[in-house]
């Protein structure tokens, strides 16, 4: 699972600006008036190779809270409950004030350990900036900007150096733990209902009450001869409907366990339609490269002209991920489930699909040959060989001459056309360009003795002509 990383302080002091810069994201409302964060805000944070973690963004902690300052305190003491490194954020332009010191004393009796972030240094001594918090007694003080992402590198390799060594994956502890398949989507959509019909027996409480699931359950079936870890989540609802701070806990271990999983199964409600919440977590998934399965249920019971507009509001709303299969099922009565465990192991193979040089160099080729990428300042990008990168997704590296300016159309036709002729279904697929390096670049043409002689006959004999 991935680790967990709170970011906390006074209002104002920058920690939703440090969020999005750390998840590369514009998820949390930035804004000059304080108190604009009250609920936790969940990110990832891929900034370092194969050590990716959970980033919370918390409201501001004041002194003497009351009303909604309470809440807004007891949903970062949750927070730092949770979390495996805290980021104490303040802001250099105020200096410290006591409630820094307050906030500090909390984090000190949770005994977690914390990192001490100067922002705002921008246009300040630095060194004069950072003496004054010296006084807090922390020893890992870092002065940054966030607003101009500056100081970020020694921040990003602190927070790394404190997380905890990345132990044994719990769902990789079996040798054979199968195909992970996680089960997310919106409170109410089946999915307990549909884990238990996958398992024959009421292993998990589905109820018709929304939020019934508090926790990623993990269990383990062997279906038509194959082995599978499901992983049935808590349902999300949109964070102005979430009233239960523990129900707040489901948004991180959603976003884990989409992590955790080879394939995702988003489960929508055939009746209510696409909402926007089920986009945003299906954002969090096609962001997290995992193989995708979109579930319809409740599809039972509807008749002709709903399922019609069911379907046209689906093709419109999920267009950006029109290569997710879509699978129409009752978990209830079981009906469309012989299917989606087809869409789910074809995603599995596509995702995992084990390409070779050579045939991705004949595809670029046959690519290049059917449609040429625009031009670049009147010369066309070349497209020269391409080799395979990873697995999970798919992750392919094209080398070729001035591919930096190749339009993000094009890159889309290159993607269908390689799912088209690898007949890949259910994964994303991740396309690199570089250029390739000029050899004979910053090199000058010495001359050998024998063409420096002829030269300078050529000289010679062209000044003679003149005359």
């Amino acid at each position: 699972m991935l680790p967990v990383v709170a970011l906390v302080g006074r209002p104002n002091v920058g920690k939703s600006t440090l969020f999005n810069v750390l998840t590369r994201t514009r998820d949390a409302l930035v804004h000059d008036l304080p108190g604009v964060t009250r609920d936790r805000h969940y990110g990832v944070c891929r900034l370092v190779e194969d050590r990716h973690f959970v980033v919370v963004d918390t409201g501001g902690l004041v002194d003497d809270a009351a009303g909604l300052d309470a809440q807004t305190a007891r949903q970062a003491e949750l927070a730092v409950e949770e979390a495996d490194v805290v980021v104490l954020t303040v802001d250099a332009r105020d200096g410290l004030l006591p409630t820094d010191r307050s906030i500090l004393d909390r984090l000190r009796r949770a005994g977690k350990p914390t990192l001490l972030v100067v922002n705002k240094v921008d246009g300040l001594d630095e060194q004069v900036a950072l003496a004054e918090f010296a006084a807090l007694g922390l020893a890992s003080v870092f002065g940054v900007s966030a607003a101009h992402g500056r100081g970020m590198g020694p921040l990003l390799d602190a927070i790394v150096a404190a997380l905890p060594e990345p132990g044994a994956d719990p769902l990789a502890a079996e040798p054979d733990d199968g195909i992970r398949v996680a089960i997310i989507g919106r409170p109410n959509a089946g999915k307990s209902t549909l884990v238990n019909r996958l398992l024959g027996e009421e292993r998990v409480i589905a109820s018709d009450v929304p939020g019934t699931t508090r926790d990623s359950i993990r269990i383990a079936l062997e279906r038509d001869g194959k082995r599978y870890t499901l992983i049935d989540t808590a349902g999300v609802r949109r964070r102005a409907r979430i009233e239960d701070a523990l129900e707040k806990f489901s948004v991180i271990k959603s976003l884990q366990s989409v992590e955790a999983a080879h394939v995702t199964v988003l489960m929508l409600d055939a009746r209510e339609g696409v909402s926007d919440q089920d986009t945003s977590l299906l954002g969090h998934v096609l962001e997290s490269g995992r193989a995708l399965v979109v579930a319809v249920n409740k599809w039972d019971g509807m008749d002709k002209y709903q399922r019609e507009q069911c379907v046209a509001s689906l093709t419109r709303k999920l267009d950006f991920a029109a290569w997710a299969r879509q699978v129409f099922i009752s978990a209830l009565h079981g009906s469309g489930i012989a299917e989606l465990m087809k869409a789910i192991n074809r995603a599995y193979a596509s995702s995992n699909h084990k390409f070779t040089s050579s045939e991705l160099t004949r595809a670029v080729e046959a690519a290049y040959q059917a449609y040429q990428p625009p031009l670049v300042r009147g010369h066309t990008p070349k497209l020269k060989f391409a080799h395979p990168a990873g697995t999970n997704p798919p992750m392919i590296v094209i080398h070729g001459a001035r591919t930096k300016h190749i339009a993000e159309g094009y890159r889309r036709y290159l993607e269908n056309f390689f799912r088209k002729r690898y007949r890949l279904e259910g994964t994303p697929i991740r396309i690199e360009f570089r250029d390739s390096d000029n050899p004979y670049a910053g090199k000058r043409n010495e001359l050998t003795e024998g063409q420096q002689r002829r030269r300078t006959r050529m000289i010679r004999n062209a000044k003679r002509g003149k005359h």
